[in-house]
């Protein structure tokens, strides 16, 4: 098998995946899974669509992340992966679906207004 990679994106966070086999490292702009993301839900989160098909010690996956915060890191990661794992295996993507890893989550800071404080207060 050769590499595979994929885009995953969330609020500001863009997550560049690359699988391929391997014995289940993950590493995150060239630092591990747990320096990356210390907090343990974070790495929880990025693994759980290798968890949910049990493919957890079969794939080596590099990832370069960049801009967002941590949990939008982390979810954009996690979407990803999930396009990476259907491109290896198509027949997984039912599983990954129902889940709900393979949606991208639309939502995103609403835009300032003019006249106003932020996007949806008002002055007193």
């Amino acid at each position: 098998m050769e590499v595979v990679n994929a885009i995953g994106r969330r609020k500001a966070a863009v997550a560049r995946v690359y699988v391929s086999e391997g014995s289940g490292k993950i590493s995150i702009n060239g630092r591990d899974l747990v320096q990356y993301f210390p907090s343990s839900i974070l790495q929880f989160v990025v693994k759980q669509p290798l968890a949910t098909l049990n493919v957890a010690e079969q794939y080596d996956i590099k990832i370069n992340l960049a801009g967002g915060g941590f949990k939008g890191q982390a979810e954009a990661a996690r979407l990803g992966i999930t396009r990476a794992l259907i491109k290896v295996n198509p027949e997984d993507k039912p599983t990954l679906r129902a889940e709900g890893f393979v949606t991208r989550d639309p939502r995103s800071v609403e835009r300032k207004k003019p006249g106003r404080p932020k996007a949806r207060k008002r002055f007193q």
